[in-house]
């Protein structure tokens, strides 16, 4: 059982963790794994990681709160079973920088979440680098693969790594995406799994990508396209030209297209497109949460939203709190104070105001 400044500790990393996503494009993100090794100069990760790592010589020093292991090219990784706290016991949410790490205590994260999400699994890493263990990689998997009421959107640089690894392909809820952000990255969508969901992310996108009637547009359901950000000398503005091409071309092939706030500046808010497909549209819920949410007609057995229906209470002695024993749908409520010669006045009004 943990200690209750333990379990405020790990309450404090998820708060860090488990927030709704600033990223336009899913609901969350999940990060089990933070820390990547591709050195973009554009990373808006690996400042952030460096915003929130405390004293990494320090949280180093801290040899009995975490483990170490090298990848199959030997890359120095750090694991984490539980949240490493500073002197004030607060999480330190990148204990090790932009260094990767395996947060293996924020794997029950999906489990939070009662109802669908479009989840952004790492958002913080490339969690396909070749660095990362395959074993770090199974873990997460199969934590989707537990709670398939969510949609999981992965994005790598390294998508070779996902006919590597054989990743599930035959479900509707994974999502495999690749970036792209210039003419040389074009075959990355070639190690796309050849069957299932996906996308590419043309973001930042960096030169002019030749888009008319390239055959990537026959292989994805989604696209996303975005501008660079930040303050750096070296940031590139995409000209308007370079992104209506490839709205153009999606828009050819009816694939979906999502814009993000980056390209306002650049295309106005008229010509702004937040577009997705069919699949990350239908918000699925637990089994527990559609329990809480529905029930069945006491009368005709249809299931519907209890907010739906009419609640069913009693009492078997006077003065007795009432207890509610079921749920009743309007038309079976009604016919039912018809044959038992029931007068409710408001009843009508009410089913009116329901329709409506």
């Amino acid at each position: 059982m943990l200690s209750s400044g333990k379990a405020m500790r790990m309450k404090s990393d998820r708060r860090q963790t488990m927030n709704r996503s600033k990223i336009e494009w899913c609901d969350h993100t999940w990060n089990p794994i933070t820390g990547c090794l591709h050195n973009c100069r554009y990373c808006y990760a690996r400042g952030m990681a460096r915003r929130f790592c405390g004293d990494i010589r320090l949280n180093k020093l801290a040899k009995d709160d975490y483990k170490v292991c090298e990848s199959a090219s030997g890359e120095i990784l750090y694991v984490l079973d539980e949240p490493m706290t500073n002197e004030t016991g607060n999480a330190i949410v990148y204990p090790f920088g932009f260094e990767p790490t395996f947060h293996r205590y924020r794997l029950d994260y999906p489990t939070k979440l009662k109802m669908g999400n479009n989840i952004f699994v790492g958002a913080m890493a490339d969690i396909w680098g070749e660095w990362v263990p395959k074993e770090w990689i199974n873990e997460i998997l199969d934590v989707c693969r537990k709670n398939p009421i969510h949609n999981y959107l992965f994005l790598t640089k390294n998508p070779k790594r996902y006919r590597d690894i054989c990743v599930p392909i035959h479900t509707e809820n994974m999502w495999y995406g690749t970036t792209i952000t210039c003419e040389a990255d074009i075959g990355n969508w070639n190690y796309l799994p050849a069957v299932g969901k996906r996308f590419i992310s043309v973001e930042p996108l960096l030169e002019h990508i030749e888009a008319r009637n390239n055959v990537i547009f026959d292989w994805i359901d989604w696209i996303i396209i975005g501008a660079e950000t930040g303050k750096s000398k070296e940031k590139v503005t995409p000209h308007r030209q370079w992104i209506m091409e490839i709205v153009e071309e999606a828009d050819r092939n009816n694939v979906p297209v999502f814009m993000k706030d980056s390209l306002i500046p650049i295309v106005g808010n008229k010509n702004m497109r937040r577009d997705y497909p069919q699949g990350l549209k239908v918000q699925k819920i637990s089994e527990k949460m559609h329990n809480k949410l529905y029930d069945i007609c006491y009368r005709c057995g249809r299931e519907m939203k209890k907010s739906d229906m009419i609640a069913l209470l009693a009492r078997s002695v006077r003065g007795e709190q009432p207890k509610q024993y079921g749920f009743m749908c309007n038309n079976c409520f009604r016919e039912h104070c018809k044959e038992y010669g029931i007068e409710i006045p408001k009843l009508k009004k009410m089913e009116d105001n329901i329709n409506e």
